[in-house]
Formats: structure tokens, C-alpha cells, sequence
């Protein structure tokens, strides 16, 4: 993988409707590679995930095209009702993981609100014939009428890709579930709300244990949530978490089963000269992610990402403005809501980049040695295989040139929240609303 702030991007594929008027059961939700990134995983609001397999003549050709072809969808989740609490549960999936495959079959996490399912998607290409006791059709031969003993054959039959629930993990959280994450000893994996994380085996289903539980015993006294938890890649025992107060602790499941003193708290000490009504909210981290590494991680917070450095607490080693011009536009962003979208954030597989999304169907792409930065945007006008994508510029007042677009005409429903990374290649998956696009680099 070359230096990242030199690569020069281009359109690969956008998967999706074109229609304008976009049902809300469309909107992609989550957006996940798999282990080697031959699959790609996306959830939707209507609970569908859909999964998309490269196309092996893309993946062997010269120079290589990150191109994806459907492979499998399948209703993942549906709406329930929670009769005691006179509650609705989305049927939105808000995460998937991937297990790292160990035999034919593929498996994954992914969860809604409350409940998590393991499924395992696997293909079918031969099927048995001249069975003695049943018919093809299925039904059972009269004893009487076998006279003769066959030998069943084995003949091929179209691909058919199914997928089915392994396992339901259900009724362990009382809050709706933000994050889960695989161990990297692939056995365990944890689940986190607002104020518990729980670990579980994914052998079972029946019990977890809460490791973490941040909440108060008077409920009037809660001054933070969890709003992201994540394994580390190497070490089992090690997991952080981030809250709405802008910290990140780290804990060792190690040094005690309940996690509530953290081994190490990642804060970075607040400006007074920046103090305003808003400093609380902005500094809320929506996303936190380990590097590949495991040397490092970032959090992202409504304006910036942050690089971490695992030994040192004190202050971030990077830092990187998502959209600093729209600080002057935080009135009416919280007027809006939109102050309080979670934007994810992911690595590039070396950990040389970072990527992360923003408003207008933008998203930015930060080199961590050329300490370059790109603004990029996911639109239809550019859907043309290998078309070169045009860094965009936002400007904040005054003259505005030709290529720029002020920050008034900004478009606050068009917002890119979830992206994913190649685990090896420069090919990005990007979620704008309802559309999945592929990026790759131009080589």
C-alpha cells in the first residue's frame, strides 16, 4: 500500500436504488469487511443484511479492480414488541462483525437494539439423488415397494448461497445495543450499551457476563453513557471503551472480572479558550477504533479525529479537523439534530490512513505520513468505472472559487456515518443514505 495522501482515487461501483425518494427501510446502517475483504457486509434500517463477494476476474486482474457482486441477502432482524415495556424494538441492524473463517463457511455478528444473531453463510453446489427410502420430491417410498438397493449419487446443481441463524443472544441488555465486537481469541466477543458491556461465548446463548457497568445506583446522578466498545486485535484480555464525556478507558479483564476501574483513561485536557454551550456534546466520541497494530487507536468526536498512542494517557499524538467550519454552525446544527450524529470511523490495513465521513455526502481521507488530507464525495455524477474523484474544497465566506462550495450550501441530510476499509488493498465501501459506493485507487 503506497503512502495514502498520494493516492488519487476513483469510482468503482455504487450499488442501490437511484430513486430520489428513498424508503427508510433502505438506508444502510452498517458497513463491514470481512478478514480478507473478499466479502462485504451492509445492514440496513428494514433489517436486511445484504453481503457482496468480489469478483474474482476484478480481484486477479491487472491492475486490480475493487469490484463487488451480490452474493447473499437475507432479513437478519424484524420489528418486535417488548409487551412489559410497552416498547418497539427497530428492527435496524447497527452492527455486524465477521468472525475469521475457519472452514467453507462463513460467519457472522449482528445485532439490533437488543438481540444478537450468529449467522453462518455457506454454498451449495451438488445435491444427493436415488435416495432408497424417499422419492426426489421428498416423500417416503412404501417399504414394500423397494426392491432393489440403490446407490445415492451426488450430481451438481446451481449455486445456491443460504443462510441461516446459528445462535440468538437475547434479553442480556436492559439498553439498545451500540456496539459488538469479536475477541481475538474468536471465542468470546462482547456486547455494550449504553451503561454495561457484557462478554459472551459464542457457544452460548443463555448466559453472559457483564463486565463493565457504568450505571449509578440513583439514575439521577448519570453523567456519562458508553457509546462505542471495541476488543483489542492481539491481547484477549484487553478492551476499550468510549463515553459521551469524550474519555476512553482501557480495561483488563485480567486484573478483575468487573472492569470498573479502568487500567488506563485516555483524555485529552479541554481548552478553556474554546468553552462554549456546545463543548460538552461536540466532544462526545461517536466511534473508536484499534489499529490493526494494536499499537494505536482513533476516536472520532463531531468535529475531528483523534490518533492515540496506546502508552501514552495524557493527549492525543494526532489530531485531525473533520469539518472545522462548521463550529461557527453549531447553533443551528443542534437546532437540527444533526449535532448529534455518530460518524464512525475506520484504518486503512497498513494504518497509514484514516477515513471518516461528514456532511453533503463527503468523506475525508487523512494521511498519517504525509500528514495530507482529502475531502471526497460519494456522488452519482461520477458513476463511471475508473472516473479520477475531485478533491472538493468547502469554503467558509468571502470569495468563493470556482471549484469550492460554501458551507451554506451544505446539504445536512446527505451524510456519510458509516465507511469501511479494505483490509489489504486501497478499496473503500462508503454508505450515502441508501447507496453503497466502492472507491479504489487508481493505479
Amino acid at each position: 500500500m503506497a503512502g495514502n495522501g498520494d493516492i488519487q482515487w476513483c469510482f468503482s461501483q455504487v450499488k442501490g436504488t437511484l430513486e430520489d425518494d428513498v424508503t427508510e427501510a433502505d438506508i444502510i446502517s452498517c458497513v463491514e469487511f470481512n478478514h480478507d475483504g473478499d466479502l462485504l457486509a451492509t445492514g440496513d434500517k428494514g433489517g436486511r443484511v445484504v453481503i457482496f463477494q468480489r469478483d474474482p476476474v476484478s480481484k486477479n486482474s491487472i491492475p486490480r479492480r475493487g469490484e463487488y457482486n451480490v452474493y447473499s441477502t437475507f432479513q437478519s432482524h424484524e420489528p418486535e414488541f417488548d409487551y412489559l415495556k410497552s416498547l418497539e424494538i427497530e428492527e435496524k441492524i447497527n452492527k455486524i462483525r465477521w468472525l475469521k473463517r475457519k472452514n467453507p463457511a462463513h460467519f457472522l455478528l449482528s445485532t439490533n437494539d437488543k438481540t444478537i444473531k450468529l449467522w453462518k453463510v455457506s454454498e451449495r453446489d451438488k445435491r444427493v439423488e436415488g435416495y432408497n427410502t424417499k422419492e426426489e420430491n421428498g416423500t417416503i417410498r412404501d417399504p414394500a415397494c423397494i426392491t432393489s438397493l440403490r446407490v445415492p449419487t451426488i450430481k451438481p446443481m446451481e449455486l445456491m448461497v443460504e443462510a441461516s441463524p446459528r445462535r440468538i443472544f437475547a434479553n442480556a441488555h436492559t439498553y439498545h445495543i451500540n456496539s459488538i465486537s469479536v475477541n481475538s481469541d474468536q471465542e468470546t466477543y462482547l456486547s455494550a450499551d449504553d451503561l454495561r458491556i457484557n462478554l459472551w461465548h459464542l457457544e452460548i446463548t443463555d448466559q453472559s457476563f457483564n463486565i463493565v457497568d457504568i450505571k449509578p445506583t440513583n439514575m439521577e446522578e448519570l453523567t456519562e453513557v458508553i457509546t462505542a466498545a471495541e476488543f483489542h486485535p492481539a491481547e484477549c484480555n484487553v478492551l476499550v471503551y468510549s463515553s459521551s464525556k469524550g474519555t476512553i478507558r482501557l480495561c483488563d479483564m485480567r486484573s478483575a472480572a468487573l472492569c470498573d476501574q479502568h487500567s488506563k483513561l485516555f483524555e485529552e485536557p479541554e481548552d478553556p479558550t474554546n468553552r462554549s454551550f456546545f463543548s460538552e456534546i461536540i466532544s462526545s466520541i461517536s466511534d473508536v477504533k484499534l489499529s490493526n497494530s494494536g499499537r494505536y487507536m482513533i476516536s472520532r468526536d463531531y468535529l475531528s479525529v483523534k490518533v492515540w498512542d496506546l502508552q501514552m494517557e495524557t493527549k492525543p499524538i494526532e489530531c485531525y479537523p473533520v469539518h472545522e467550519y462548521l463550529r461557527s454552525k453549531l447553533c443551528s446544527l443542534y437546532e437540527n439534530d444533526c449535532i448529534f450524529d455518530k460518524f464512525e470511523c475506520c484504518w486503512s490495513g497498513n494504518d497509514s490512513a484514516i477515513m471518516t465521513g461528514s456532511y453533503n455526502n463527503f468523506f475525508r481521507v487523512f494521511d498519517r505520513t504525509s500528514k495530507r488530507d482529502l475531502t471526497l464525495e460519494a456522488a452519482r455524477d461520477i458513476a463511471k468505472p475508473k472516473t479520477l474523484l475531485k478533491p472538493r474544497k468547502v469554503c467558509t465566506g468571502g470569495k468563493r472559487k470556482k471549484d469550492e462550495i460554501s458551507v451554506d450550501c451544505l446539504d445536512f441530510n446527505k451524510k456519510i456515518l458509516h465507511t469501511a476499509w479494505h483490509p489489504s488493498e486501497n478499496v473503500v465501501a462508503v454508505a450515502a443514505t441508501n447507496n453503497l459506493f466502492l472507491f479504489q485507487d487508481k493505479l
